[in-house]
């Protein structure tokens, strides 16, 4: 008698924990239906966007991350993308009422997520960005599969920002990356103070410097040397992919603040322009005395552009001289 009950009570035992194994390692709403973090052997080596009409595929060469096999991605980029691939979790589901009123009854297109190790993939899922949830996105497996809000736990930003077709937004946020040694002139105007502005030419550390009119003597070559040192690496801080067209016109309309002409020595040119960028709500309006506008003929794309970043190159012309 004692040896069944012994018996008995250890199949039990053993059932409660096969049931708690399972109950353990799933998910509340079906790991095939909702487990979005990607869990690769070694790394994540290639990442594919596609919406029906446009694809665009990150993918790591040796060590660098190529955008479509041709340009190098942004460092930072590349890291928060592979966060939350990685760390994904369901913040929670969204009901088939919600779904329809924010994701069906406003058209919005989903993107298409493939995750690869090598040639394995690892992991795919719809995702639909929407504005109705602060995390900016509503996740699904697949077409049929139930909806969900996402995140990544510890990180209370936008992720479905991560998850976009275009490729600005995964190149280097650069707005300057030359050596002195490459520059022949760097033209400079200042459109508030026209007194300020000037063009300087450096060839084989050959400087001359002039105002819009006439050729200028007495500047300190080592502050020309100083000031050309600045264009080495001048970044951005992010695309202003959110201003509606019409805002865009509105601002590109203005009369700008600067506007900076760099010529390199092979004929290359590039032309930034700069704008002031407002700040406040109707009625309390003010300049914006952190950040900029910017654009490049490069790419016709408005842009924010710290003052920290480009104050090195705001210089007067009364700089190169002695004080």
């Amino acid at each position: 008698m004692n040896k069944t009950v012994i018996r008995i009570g250890a199949v039990v035992v053993v059932i409660l924990l096969i049931v708690l194994y399972i109950f353990g390692t799933r998910s509340p709403f079906g790991k095939n239906n909702s487990s979005f973090g990607s869990e690769p052997r070694k790394e994540i080596t290639r990442v594919e966007f596609s919406d029906g009409i446009k694809k665009l595929s990150l993918e790591k060469v040796n060590t660098n991350w190529l955008i479509n096999g041709k340009d190098e991605t942004r460092k930072n980029a590349i890291v928060f993308i592979l966060r939350v691939l990685t760390e994904i979790k369901i913040k929670s589901p969204v009901t088939s009422e919600l779904f329809k009123t924010e994701i069906t009854g406003k058209n919005v297109i989903p993107v298409k997520v493939k995750v690869y190790e090598k040639r394995r993939l690892l992991k795919s899922f719809l995702v639909y960005r929407t504005t109705s949830n602060i995390y900016g996105n509503v996740m699904k497996m697949k077409e049929q599969s139930k909806p969900f809000i996402v995140y990544v736990p510890g990180y209370d930003g936008d992720i479905g920002s991560a998850f976009t077709l275009n490729e600005l937004f995964w190149q280097p946020f650069t707005v300057f990356s030359i050596l002195p040694s490459e520059i022949a002139s760097v033209d400079f105007e200042n459109f508030s103070d026209t007194t300020a502005s000037f063009f300087l030419t450096g060839r084989n550390r050959h400087f001359a410097l002039s105002d819009r009119y006439n050729n200028l003597s007495g500047w300190d070559s080592t502050l020309i040397i100083r000031y050309l040192s600045y264009f080495i690496r001048v970044p951005f801080e992010s695309w202003a992919f959110d201003i509606s067209n019409e805002e865009k016109r509105r601002i590109e309309d203005q009369l700008p603040a600067y506007r900076i002409t760099v010529t390199e020595n092979g004929g290359i040119r590039t032309v930034l322009t700069l704008w002031a960028k407002l700040t406040g709500e109707k009625g309390s309006v003010t300049t914006d005395n952190d950040r900029m506008y910017g654009k490049t003929g490069k790419r016709d794309e408005l842009f924010i552009i710290r003052y920290f970043d480009i104050d090195p190159l705001l210089k007067k012309k009364s700089y190169f001289f002695p004080q």
